[in-house]
């Protein structure tokens, strides 16, 4: 059986969890003895056993990891912004046309835009090469658990089947 993918998502300077880092060890701590933090040359995180994946705004940090991967997590707030040129820019005809049907634009395109963004980390790739144009590859699955509402959080792993099992919240 696969291992869940486990979250965690807090205030950014809050006492319990004031950094990224900091939290991401919180969460190690309960799946692995004795978690050591590392980064790789790219400053991607590295907590031997697990795979973990970071992401923080103004407010918030969030951190995911499982022991198996490739694992990818996003974070945006939602605050007020222009989306239509970078969504028109580098969005799909398709997810545009989503992104029309949706009551809630601004969300709409936070969700595809952490998509992107914890797929690119799951791959390893961030955004680079035509990550804001690159479909979901197969053998990942990409989801959007809920948040108190102030955010859009994506995850991204393996697809059912091919690792990861189910999302739990720590």
């Amino acid at each position: 059986m696969a291992s869940p993918v486990h979250l965690r998502l807090a205030p950014t300077g809050a006492e319990a969890h004031p950094s990224a880092h900091a939290l991401l060890l919180d969460l190690a701590s309960t799946l692995v003895d004795d978690p050591v933090l590392t980064h790789d040359d790219t400053g991607r995180p590295r907590i031997p056993g697990l795979a973990v994946s970071i992401s923080y705004s103004h407010q918030l940090v969030a951190v995911a990891a499982s022991y198996e991967g490739p694992l990818g997590i996003d974070l945006e707030e939602v605050r007020p912004r222009d989306v239509d040129p970078i969504a028109n820019r580098w969005f799909a005809p398709q997810e545009l046309e989503w992104m029309e049907r949706q009551p809630d634009r601004l969300r709409a395109f936070l969700q595809l835009w952490t998509a992107k963004e914890a797929v690119g980390k799951a791959l390893g790739t961030g955004l680079e090469n035509g990550g804001l144009r690159r479909p979901t590859p197969a053998g990942l699955t990409v989801v959007h658990p809920p948040t108190a509402g102030s955010a859009v959080l994506a995850v991204a792993f393996r697809t059912p089947g091919a690792g990861a099992r189910r999302v739990t919240h720590s």
